[in-house]
């Protein structure tokens, strides 16, 4: 076994990592960059490198900086981690030839499935069935649109080199192909530096279900399937292990397959070979097609790891020292069910639009497991996936779990920024979703009705208030001025702004005006109740109280002082929702413009989001360039005024 290894990596993947290292008792370092320099992972690590800037192309994926810091720290091996270099062949080889080991597969195996057209091609020839579909050289659009007639709309136009959605676009009629051909090509030119595409048939009904796998460069095993169907424009939201209605004559096929592919390629550790599935007629052992391979470690790990029993990452660590695989295919059994969610930090109402800030609060409840990479006081940067952590459930049924997963994410407190929290609890409720009735496009047809926004309850609105006029810990003589109750009012904004006034009728008894509702605060043996049910967590971070209930609620105390200022939108301006840079403008001075119309691209948080005309016009300035690096809020256009 090594003594020391190095993680070429950062979050929440390396701190998962450097927990099992370490209690494996190898000594693990550390790379950061200068975003990251008081990062979680760092302060866990044994050793710590700076590696460079703050972008990642200045840091996480400078392969010779990270490779010199395992020489100088000597370091024998890299796990990579899952993202920035882990599944890049050129810097496999380059460790290879730096004398160190990479956990991993192979710079060949990486290549082989790198490219999603070869590696259909191989998949064909060792039996794994895939969709069918165009993966030739031939990039002539018109080629390309004669593929699609063939194969028979609806077709997914996919990049080769794609991955996380990204260059992929659905079309449903011939007329729409040739300008979602140039959406695509352009969308992957951005994120890969390669515009090539395949085109394949789009299944009705879609279920993902991957296989883990795992070999030794020789043999590999399948530890079964995970479910990642709940997905929000490609990206995965919650998975599960093991797939909803899945047979065992299923299960038995796609292992097989999975294993096949692996040993095809001389896989060497973990890996996850991917399937659509199509679910119109139940799960069948003839309706399920490859799509890719990661040959990598999967975010979605943990629920393997909850059914199995096993620690992937150990695993990882062995095979990579040169031990046998730990298991043979008949010591691998499931035993439960098993959920992750993926807690982001996002705006659900203004779309999913990736946030950042400074995490204030931070606490999940012990009946979980909790993957995270960030701490109470930690920032969520712009740089990076705005990830705060992977909220991951075991039960004995499907039904417990899935409760399981409810009551944690009702009980994980973040205060600081946005999250998408309510979003997730919604799912766990969503009637189709119990039942295991699931497919790619539940979110999609669902969206509204699980992004609806409740109103916030009044006791919920109390409790904050209580906080803001330091009415919780309360002494005897509390409530009373010149004989008299007190009365006192206070205003708190959350979407809206809220007027609250209180009675004080003593230490233990408040009567609350929120609106037209009447609302009792009473505290009995120290401990108080809002309407009869105890008083939610509540933490305090200047003037923003975040009270935790309905999956938390921020408000902002509004000082009198400020009242009368202008809250109104401008409409006149396009700003920068959050930092980031601007990859394209489309405005020039002077031009009719329509509301909706795309006037910017800004990329953050790796992400691409388009910048809309607020309402009809005409432009009267722009005021930055592609290439140009802007703060939150930054006006990037201006509109004549009306």
């Amino acid at each position: 076994m090594f003594n020391k290894i190095l993680i070429a990596n950062r979050g929440e993947i390396a701190c998962r990592v450097m927990e099992t290292a370490q209690k494996m008792g190898v000594f693990c370092v550390a790379v950061y960059s200068d975003a990251d320099a008081l990062a979680k992972h760092v302060q866990m690590a044994d050793e710590a490198v700076r590696i460079g800037d703050a972008a990642p192309a200045e840091s996480y994926l400078k392969g010779d900086v990270i490779i010199q810091a395992a020489l100088d720290t000597g370091a024998q091996a890299i796990h990579p981690g899952y993202g920035f270099l882990s599944e890049n062949p050129e810097f496999v080889d380059a460790v290879d030839a730096a004398g160190l080991t990479f956990i991993g597969p192979s710079a060949d195996a990486i290549r082989k499935m790198g490219l999603k057209d070869a590696a259909k091609v191989l998949m064909e020839q060792v039996g794994v069935p895939v969709v069918p579909g165009y993966h030739g050289d031939n990039q002539d659009p018109e080629h390309l649109a004669g593929a699609a007639e063939t194969i028979g709309y609806p077709v997914l136009i996919k990049a080769v080199a794609g991955g996380g959605g990204k260059g992929m676009r659905l079309v449903e009629r011939p007329e729409d192909f040739a300008s979602a051909l140039d959406s695509a090509r352009g969308e992957a030119k951005t994120a890969f530096g390669n515009d090539a595409v395949l085109v394949e048939k789009f299944v009705a009904k879609p279920r993902h279900i991957e296989v883990q796998v795992f070999g030794d460069g020789t043999h590999a095993v399948h530890l079964f399937e995970r479910d990642c169907s709940l997905q929000r424009r490609h990206q995965k939201v919650i998975e599960e292990a093991p797939a909803p209605g899945m047979t065992e004559e299923m299960r038995e096929a796609m292992g097989q397959a999975g294993v096949r592919a692996a040993e095809a390629i001389g896989y060497k550790g973990a890996g996850t070979v991917e399937f659509i599935v199509d679910a119109s007629d139940g799960l069948r052992p003839d309706r399920f097609w490859f799509m890719e391979m990661n040959t990598r470690l999967q975010v979605e790990h943990p629920v393997t790891e909850a059914i199995t029993g096993v620690d992937l990452v150990e695993w990882q660590l062995r095979v990579a020292a040169g031990e046998a695989l730990p298991k043979r295919q008949d010591d691998l059994s499931i035993t439960g069910h098993a959920f992750e969610a993926r807690l982001y930090a996002e705006d659900v109402p203004k779309g999913f639009l990736p946030a950042t800030g400074t995490l204030t609060h931070l606490q999940f409840p012990t009946a979980c497991r909790a993957d995270s990479g960030v701490r109470a006081g930690d920032t969520i940067s712009p740089w990076y996936d705005p990830m705060i952590a992977k909220v991951i459930v075991h039960g004995p049924t499907r039904a417990v779990a899935l409760e399981q997963l409810y009551r944690a994410l009702q009980q994980t407190e973040v205060a600081g920024t946005v999250t998408n929290l309510a979003f997730l609890g919604a799912l766990t409720r969503h009637e189709g979703f119990a039942t295991g009735d699931v497919d790619t496009g539940l979110i999609g047809r669902d969206i509204d009705a699980l992004t609806l926004v409740a109103p916030i309850p009044a006791a919920t609105c109390v409790a904050a208030a209580m906080m803001a006029l330091d009415l919780v810990d309360t002494k005897e003589e509390t409530g009373f001025s010149l004989w008299a109750p007190l009365h006192r009012a206070v205003q708190l904004k959350a979407d809206d702004t809220l007027d609250l006034d209180v009675q004080v009728e003593g230490s233990n008894r408040q009567v609350w005006q929120v609106g037209e509702d009447t609302v009792i605060a009473e505290r009995s043996n120290g401990i108080w109740s809002i309407d009869g049910s105890p008083m939610p967590q509540v933490a305090v971070s200047g003037a923003r109280i975040t009270v935790f209930d309905t999956y938390g609620q921020a408000f902002d105390i509004v000082d009198p002082l400020d009242r009368d200022a202008s809250a109104a939108g401008d409409t006149n301006v396009v700003e920068a929702p959050m930092p980031g840079l601007v990859k394209a403008v489309f405005a020039t001075v002077g031009q009719k413009v329509s509301e909706g119309d795309r006037l910017a691209i800004l990329e953050a948080m790796k992400m691409e989001h388009s910048l809309l005309a607020a309402r009809d016009g005409v432009i009267a300035e722009v005021l930055t360039e592609d290439g140009a690096q802007v703060e939150a809020g930054a006006a990037l256009i201006r509109l004549k005024e009306e």
